[in-house]
């Protein structure tokens, strides 16, 4: 039962040569080849993972200093680019494309010891918040297999809620590790924008010109999270935006009390409409955040605009950066692109540049909002989603406590940490009566992730101690 492990611990026990590589990675290798076909969430398995294993075996017994993913097979998402590896980002038209060099995050991890045991699955070029594409088709989710897995990280996500491989990598910018780890019942962590170079430019809009777009991490734990972090951060050459290394040992400062820490918590933003269930499930948190030491006040936030002005702000950036960077690719070759990306490439082209910098401003008045609210709180909790998952074959649900809404884009509660890049997780916390796992959003200001980690890991290890896997 080595999916019940979490980083550190399988990593301890290599050391202590109770468990070695190369038997971990079958462990982990026959988990996919048992479950994998019921959810679709690796498309890609690395033919070499077991020879790297054998190698990093061979080093293990020789020596002890090794890094802290040592060992470790680590899924990486299909939008991320791996030496050697297939990297689709989703599409059609990259179905036979083999990188020549890793993303930094990539490089990074096979420093620290890991090894890519596959590529997961993903929307092409991670443009909505499910996984579907016309080339791998759908990922589902482990508790549901009629459920989606929610996108655009949904493979890694659905991966490690099944147990099928420990910790996964991913990328968010508009939701993407957060929404899949609320629907599959996994830790979803995203930092600060540039804390981790971001350096996936192949054929990809949603690169470094995407709004706040960085890689994180899906784990079943806060402290793999936090060791993520701490192997992955700091600046690259590749990168311009990368900063510099801030958050520094936070694995090991994880277990430090919330003594004081005060607490903001908002339903909606002031915005979303929230299936009622969802909105019970994690209100019944507020209590037990109080039982941890911190101040807890419910707030009403005001952005200055409704849900539709906000979402047409923010997708405009979205697909205007869609139609730039794949416009040709519509062109030329339209039966490799699918009717959603499509619109959202369409809508893109007409936006003009004059309308697209005037978007700057709406992004600065919700960035000063934002701080007038950290002025008074460290923390801000809401749901992370408006709604358990819902069937894989559709965009979102067109109705929320019976009021119509936008299928794309209104039940996603993620949005705003991408506008400002804030860093935001998504912790499990229950599940719905139907079973399905719902998960609650912590976010802190600008360079604030060891506070979002430590408080994560102090709920975690007092509320969230019974793990459960679906299978």
């Amino acid at each position: 039962m080595l999916e019940q492990f979490g980083v550190s611990e399988l990593v301890s026990q290599m050391k202590a040569k109770k468990l070695s590589p190369v038997e971990v990675t079958d462990y982990f290798l026959k988990r996919i080849e048992d479950y994998n076909d019921k959810i679709n969430a690796f498309v890609t398995l690395n033919e070499n993972a077991r020879e790297e294993a054998k190698k990093a075996e061979e080093r293990l017994m020789k020596e002890e200093n090794v890094g802290d993913f040592y060992g470790i097979p680590i899924a990486i998402k299909d939008l991320t680019l791996t030496n050697g590896i297939r990297t689709t980002f989703g599409s059609p038209a990259f179905q036979n494309h083999i990188p020549d060099r890793d993303a930094v995050i990539v490089e990074r991890l096979k420093r620290a010891g890991a090894i890519v045991i596959g590529k997961t699955n993903t929307p092409e070029f991670g443009h909505i918040g499910t996984t579907d594409n016309l080339l791998f088709g759908a990922t589902k989710n482990p508790w549901d297999v009629s459920k989606t897995s929610g996108g655009s990280s949904g493979g890694s996500a659905a991966a490690v809620g099944a147990g099928l491989v420990p910790i996964a990598e991913g990328n968010d910018g508009g939701g993407s590790i957060r929404i899949p780890a609320s629907f599959c019942g996994v830790y979803g962590f995203k930092p600060t924008y540039g804390a981790i170079p971001n350096t996936n430019s192949t054929a990809n809009a949603f690169g470094s010109t995407a709004p706040f777009a960085n890689h994180g991490v899906l784990s079943h734990s806060p402290l793999d999270a936090a060791l993520f972090l701490e192997n992955t951060q700091g600046p690259s050459t590749r990168d311009p935006f990368s900063l510099p290394v801030y958050n520094r040992e936070v694995s090991q400062k994880l277990k430090g009390n919330l003594k004081g820490v005060r607490i903001a918590y908002t339903e909606n933003f002031g915005l979303y409409e929230v299936d009622k269930e969802v909105a019970h499930v994690v209100e019944n948190t507020l209590s037990k955040w109080e039982e941890l030491g911190c101040t807890v006040e419910k707030i009403d936030m005001d952005f200055g605009m409704n849900l539709e002005e906000f979402i047409t702000f923010f997708t405009s950036m979205w697909y205007s950066s869609a139609a730039a960077g794949s416009g040709p690719l519509l062109n030329e070759n339209p039966e490799w692109v699918s009717d959603s990306y499509k619109a959202m490439i369409e809508e893109g082209t007409k936006l003009n540049a004059v309308q697209y910098k005037n978007l700057d401003p709406i992004r600065t008045s919700i960035w000063n909002k934002m701080q007038d609210f950290f002025g008074s709180y460290d923390l801000i909790l809401s749901p992370t989603l408006a709604v358990p998952a819902f069937d894989y074959r559709l965009l979102g649900p067109d109705k929320i406590n019976g009021k119509k809404i936008s299928s794309v884009s209104d039940w996603l509660l993620t949005h705003l940490y991408n506008t400002t890049g804030f860093p935001a997780a998504s912790l499990p916390i229950g599940f719905s009566a139907s079973g399905l796992p719902i998960g609650l959003q912590i976010a802190g200001n600008r360079f604030q992730d060891e506070l979002v980690l430590r408080a994560s890991y102090a709920y975690d290890e007092e509320y969230s101690k019974q793990k459960r896997f679906p299978f």
